[in-house]
C-alpha cells in the first residue's frame, strides 16, 4: 500500500545524474527522494534498508555487469517497491532478464529527465514503463516460454536460465564472443554478462570449467 506521499531510492553513479534527477524528482513528482546511493549496496544491511522506498531507481553503471540477482533480491524483500531501471541498453535479451528479474520500469539511454520523472508516476500507478518497441519481445518470449522448455535438470541443479544454455553449447565449440552473440542475434556485451553470470552459477573458474561442469555439447533449439 503507498504512503501519503510516495517515495523513491535512487542509486547512480553519475554525481551530476543523481543530483539531476533529486532536484527534479522532488520539484515535479508528488513524491519524495528518501535516499541516494552511488553504488549498489555491498552488504545485506545496506540491502535491507532499499526497500522502505516506494520506487527504486537504478542506474546499470552502478554495478559492473548488471547484476540482475540484486533486482531479484530486491523484490523478493519487497513485493510492493517497484524497480525501475535507466539509461539502460537498446538490448532485447537485457531487457527481458531486466522484466524476469523483477523490474517494472525501462528507461533506455536516449530518455529524458522528464522521462524518468513520468515513468516513476507511471509505476506507482500500477502501470509497466518500457519503449514501445521492446513491448513485443514480451510477447515473443511468452509465446516461447509455451513451445519449448529447458532442461530440467539444467534448470534446477545449475539454476540457468534458457539463454544461459543456449551459450553453452558455443563456449564447448570454442567460439568467441563475438561469434557467439552473432550466432544468437544479441550483443557482444550481453553475452559477457552471461558468461560472468554463468561462472558465478556455475562456480567456474574458466570456460573450460563451464563446460565440464555443465555437460553440454550440442546447441538448444
Amino acid at each position: 500500500m503507498l504512503r501519503e506521499t510516495p517515495s523513491v531510492f535512487l542509486i547512480a553513479e553519475n554525481r551530476l545524474l543523481r543530483e539531476t534527477l533529486v532536484r527534479i524528482l522532488n520539484k515535479r513528482g508528488a513524491f519524495t527522494v528518501c535516499g541516494v546511493s552511488p553504488c549498489f549496496p555491498d552488504n545485506e544491511s545496506a540491502l535491507m534498508a532499499v526497500p522502505d522506498a516506494d520506487v527504486l531507481i537504478l542506474d546499470p553503471a552502478s554495478t559492473r555487469p548488471l547484476n540482475y540477482s540484486f533486482i531479484a533480491r530486491i523484490v523478493g524483500n519487497s513485493p510492493e517497491t517497484r524497480v525501475v531501471l535507466i539509461n539502460m541498453e537498446d538490448d532485447p535479451e537485457v531487457f527481458l532478464e531486466c522484466v524476469r528479474a523483477g523490474a517494472i520500469g525501462y528507461l533506455t539511454k536516449d530518455a529524458s529527465a522528464a522521462e524518468v520523472v513520468s515513468g516513476v508516476r507511471s509505476v506507482l500507478e500500477g502501470q509497466a514503463v518500457c519503449p514501445p518497441h521492446l513491448c513485443p519481445e514480451l510477447f515473443r518470449a511468452f509465446s516461447r516460454q509455451w513451445t519449448g522448455f529447458p532442461n530440467a535438470r539444467i534448470k534446477l541443479e545449475l539454476g540457468l536460465t534458457r539463454r544461459q544454455q543456449q551459450v553453452i553449447p558455443y563456449i564447448a565449440q570454442g567460439l568467441t564472443n563475438k561469434e557467439i552473440a552473432s550466432q544468437l542475434g544479441i550483443s557482444e556485451h550481453t553475452i559477457k554478462n552471461h558468461i560472468h553470470e554463468i561462472k558465478r552459477q556455475l562456480g567456474a573458474g574458466d570456460r573450460l570449467q563451464i563446460v565440464d561442469l555443465s555437460s553440454f555439447s550440442a546447441p538448444l533449439r
